[in-house]
């Protein structure tokens, strides 16, 4: 028997549950290869599934409980954070703040198996003021229901490589290399993606300067100003509830449902809370497919221009219909108040 294999046997509960600790602590090492693995040694029961079972829940606990609590304390700057180390932070807030809107900790059971959500789900629950014995019934639910798909997948595949005796002895002699592959395959497909979707992000976005000067420009010759459009989710508002100067208060999936509200005869510029502009990136593609050409993602998001010490605004909230006679909820110009 392979020398890794020895190891990974004797030391099977520890490994198990160190690995998944860290995947849900937010650093991006998949579980997955490593569960199937299991499993599939759980068929020559030389590692137990019960147990297996027991390392993953105790480390999804431990680790849930954690971003539970830093969540409700520090609300949207921990899922930043988190953000910045996931390789599927084009989802991972927005998705998962709009799960929760609609099915509350429901969201919980199927989180684990969406990537991006896994990590970020806990912290949300938190800020969401969920009580912590609900978040840890339906976060041991998820939990259970995303490591037995995986140990009894991988026991299925023992399973059935235990029926052709040459087929398992290659199984076992390259178990190892198998096992490699797999992560690497899982970190590479993922690097891939986020990159991609990075690079068409850096083409589109404006810089917070470049919107400023249009805003003056605007302001200084009479000129209809640009169509700014907050992308926020209602939980991102906590934190600081002033918009940028003129800015909608529009949700994305509102935006892109009723495009007809955009007007296609002047720059629309779209912003959130996301690190590199995720959501408003996603939705100026969406919005680039439905016709509407001149929109672009503000570089950095609400704090991006925060920072920079450019004015917001109170607002004034409205309900305006769109052409579709679809309500909409904006934000009206209002008194500037200067940055703190």
């Amino acid at each position: 028997m392979p020398i890794a294999i020895v190891f990974f046997v004797q030391y099977a509960y520890a490994i198990i549950f160190l690995w998944v600790l860290v995947e849900q602590l937010g650093i991006p090492i998949p579980s997955i290869p490593l569960l199937l693995t299991a499993g599939t040694l759980s068929a020559t029961h030389r590692v137990g599934h019960f147990y297996s079972l027991l390392a993953v829940l105790l480390a999804c606990v431990i680790a849930d409980s954690l971003w539970f609590a830093l969540g409700r304390r520090y609300g949207g700057s921990v899922l930043r954070l988190l953000c910045r180390f996931s390789f599927e932070a084009t989802t991972c807030v927005s998705k998962t703040e709009g799960y929760f809107t609609r099915r509350g900790p429901v969201t919980l059971l199927f989180a684990k198996f969406v990537p991006g959500l896994s990590t970020v789900a806990a912290p949300i629950a938190g800020q969401t003021g969920m009580p912590y014995g609900r978040f840890v019934i339906y976060d041991l639910a998820g939990s259970v229901l995303w490591a037995e798909a995986y140990l009894l997948a991988g026991r299925f595949f023992g399973d059935v490589a235990k029926r052709s005796a040459p087929f398992f002895h290659w199984l076992n002699h390259f178990a190892f290399a198998i096992f490699v592959v797999m992560v690497l395959g899982f970190i590479g497909y993922r690097i891939f993606k986020q990159r991609k979707f990075l690079t068409q992000v850096r083409a589109m976005r404006l810089e917070p300067e470049e919107l400023k000067q249009m805003l003056d420009t605007a302001a200084e010759q009479g000129n209809i100003p640009p169509f700014i459009v907050d992308l926020r989710h209602p939980l991102d508002y906590l934190p600081d509830p002033r918009v940028l100067p003129g800015a909608i208060r529009i949700g994305p999936n509102e935006l892109t449902a009723h495009s007809e509200v955009i007007p296609r005869d002047r720059d629309v510029i779209l912003y959130c809370t996301c690190p590199s502009e995720e959501t408003s990136a996603k939705v100026a593609m969406q919005l680039h497919k439905l016709g509407v050409y001149r929109v672009r993602p503000l570089r950095g998001g609400f704090d991006g221009w925060k920072e920079a010490g450019f004015p917001l605004q109170d607002y004034i909230q409205d309900v305006p219909t769109s052409p579709a006679g679809t309500v909409l909820t904006s934000i009206q110009p209002a008194k500037t108040v200067p940055l703190l």
